[in-house]
């Protein structure tokens, strides 16, 4: 079966017979509903017989069915289950189930009738049959109440008609009432004294409900509390809160038999009391102990602790030692010796420290303790130490061109002469090289060196307690990459082989040398040819092409001109002691040589060295 809704009638009880004629009023069958709880939705029941229907007088101004004729078959039995669905401020929706005979000529529709409180006619909902066992009926008055029947109608008639024997009463919906508590007041509200309370608490239900305030289950006071009750809201307002106002305020909020509550605890509180009494218990060494007794009045509310101050006798400041210490007993220590001091004690809690504190009546005087001074007798300690090397010079490849140091460190007291040597000879006069001393770090700074720069260099630190050295080895690379050879230029002059000799002789004067030039050598100075005197501090050579340069024989031979010194300098010039390491050749000059014609001969023949070095010379 279909559900529809259809518009309440407008016609009222004093509506002509002729209207009510069109659905003939009958009255219900064997069996009659019953109503459900008041304002709410009714349910019916299986009807019983008309005699054990409710006599007319008991329901206000109920209208009357006169009993129909005897039914034929043709005629649909009255609906089952008539029920009252449900029930707002402005419609009634009600259902029921089709009838057990539906007739031999089949059935047409339903039938919905209304008849107001106080009428005797009933008004059809519909003009016309439809055939839905549910309907609602809409644009209704509030506090209208009503009775409703349905029945079924067939092509020979309409049947007996199922009525709702309770009036259906239209009026405003019922939610029932909630109280919201805001999230801050679920624990304890806090305040000062002296500070406002604003409580607003949201509240729910429809319709509006009854609110209600209480403290620890009293009802408030008037001259210091104040409320204002809306209708979604209730506020509860203190201008200034005292002590005397924390507790437990309840709110109920009541509709129609329906209640809801809800509890707030409020705690005002201020600052404590300053504790009772403290007295100085003892003092020793640097330390002062105390102790006091709790304030009487803790500011209703816990306390934090107590703060410990001290303060000396000659500034008068004080200065906080402790903060929120629970114990009734501390002991102050690091005072300064000689100093009295005097000490004072807060109490603590949630609104700070107490307006006054417990001060100690005597002072606490840090005595100076009898310590006699035995000074030791000092010992002079000896700093003296011979020179000691505590970082050693390292070996050192460098570029020809570009300036190289070489470093290292020496500890001596007293202060040591430090000297620089390049294999074995002293070099602190050449402007080549440039020394360092500072803070016992030596440096050695040789200026765009070139390959004759290699060797052996040794520091050397000298003071009254000894000397120490220390050595390192520097190879300055050529151009060639080859050790010791020296850059040749870009137009080189024929390289000239040289014989380097030495010439003894027994007594008398030593004999000139002359060697005439090779062809083709380049003599620069040519004419009378050059001797080697012996003993010549600066010994004249031919001055053939050497290397690229001229004269540059001159550096090979001894400057005594009798014997060569072999320093190790193998195969490579050496430009501290200009000399070769050759095999000293002692051979005279061949008989007839001009050199020798105004030198007298030798008395003793002069020795041949032999090896290569010999046959090197030869």
């Amino acid at each position: 079966m279909e559900k529809t809704a259809s518009e309440a009638p407008a016609c009222g009880p004093e509506e002509t017979a002729s209207e009510a004629a069109k659905v003939p009023a009958t009255e219900p069958p064997g069996e009659v509903a019953a109503s459900e709880s008041p304002g709410e939705e009714q349910t019916s029941k299986p009807q019983e017989p008309a005699s054990l229907a409710p006599a007319a007088p008991s329901a206000p101004a109920a209208p009357t069915a006169t009993q129909p004729e005897p039914t034929s078959e043709d005629i649909p039995s009255a609906p089952l289950l008539l029920t009252l669905e449900d029930v707002s401020h402005s419609s009634v929706t009600v259902s029921w189930e089709p009838p057990e005979r539906l007739g031999r000529l089949g059935l047409q529709g339903y039938v919905l009738e209304l008849c107001r409180e106080g009428a005797s006619e009933w008004v059809p909902v519909n003009a016309r049959p439809m055939m839905v066992t549910q309907q609602t009926v809409r644009n209704l008055a509030l506090g209208d109440k009503f009775f409703l029947r349905v029945a079924a109608v067939s092509s020979a008639g309409a049947g007996p008609p199922a009525t709702l024997d309770q009036p259906v009463h239209i009026q405003e919906s019922i939610e029932a009432p909630k109280i919201r508590v805001p999230r801050h007041l679920r624990q304890t509200y806090i305040r000062q004294v002296g500070e406002a309370v604003n409580l607003q608490i949201p509240f729910q239900g429809k319709p509006k409900p009854q609110a209600s305030w209480t403290h620890n289950g009293h009802a408030l006071d008037s001259q210091r509390v104040s409320v204002l009750t809306g209708d979604q809201d209730s506020i509860l307002f203190i201008r200034s809160a005292q002590r005397s106002d924390s507790g437990r305020y309840e709110l109920t909020v009541q509709l129609e038999g329906l209640e809801a509550k809800a509890a707030i605890d409020i705690l005002v509180i201020e600052k404590p009391g300053a504790p009772s009494s403290i007295r100085l218990l003892d003092v020793w060494g640097c330390n002062a102990a105390l102790e006091w007794t709790p304030p009487t009045d803790t500011g209703n509310t816990e306390l934090l602790g107590y703060t410990v101050q001290k303060a000396d006798k000659k500034t008068g400041q004080w200065f906080t030692v402790l903060e929120r210490f629970h114990s009734t007993t501390c002991t102050v220590s690091d005072l300064i010796v000689g100093n009295s001091y005097s000490f004072r004690v807060f109490s603590e809690n949630l609104c700070g420290l107490s307006t006054s504190a417990a001060v100690t009546k005597e002072l606490a005087h840090i005595q100076k303790a009898d310590i006699a001074a035995k000074p030791k007798g000092f010992t002079e300690r000896d700093f003296s130490e011979a020179p000691s090397f505590t970082q050693p010079l390292a070996d050192h490849t460098s570029t020809p061109g570009y300036s190289t140091q070489l470093f290292c460190s020496v500890r001596a007291s007293p202060k040591p002469k430090i000297i620089w040597m390049k294999n074995n000879m002293e070099i602190q006069g050449d402007p080549r090289y440039r020394t360092l001393s500072d803070q016992g770090i030596c440096t050695l700074e040789i200026r765009k060196p070139s390959p004759f720069d290699s060797g052996v260099y040794t520091c050397k630190a000298v003071n009254v307690l000894g000397e120490a050295s220390v050595d390192c080895r520097l190879e300055v690379k050529g151009a060639a990459g080859l050790r010791g050879q020296v850059p040749q230029a870009q137009n080189p002059t024929p390289r000239v082989p040289k014989t380097a000799v030495s010439i003894a002789t027994a007594d008398g004067p030593a004999p000139g040398a002359y060697w005439p030039p090779p062809p083709g050598a380049g003599v620069q100075n040519s004419g009378e040819p050059k001797h080697l005197l012996p003993g010549s501090a600066s010994p004249e050579a031919l001055d053939y092409p050497q290397d690229g340069r001229a004269g540059g024989g001159s550096r090979h031979l001894s400057p005594q001109g009798t014997r060569f010194r072999p320093h190790g300098c193998r195969l490579r010039p050496c430009r501290t002691h200009r000399c070769r390491e050759l095999a000293p050749v002692q051979r005279p000059p061949p008989p007839g040589h001009p050199s020798l014609q105004s030198l007298p001969r030798p008395t003793a023949r002069p020795r041949r060295l032999g090896g290569a070095s010999g046959a090197a010379g030869r």
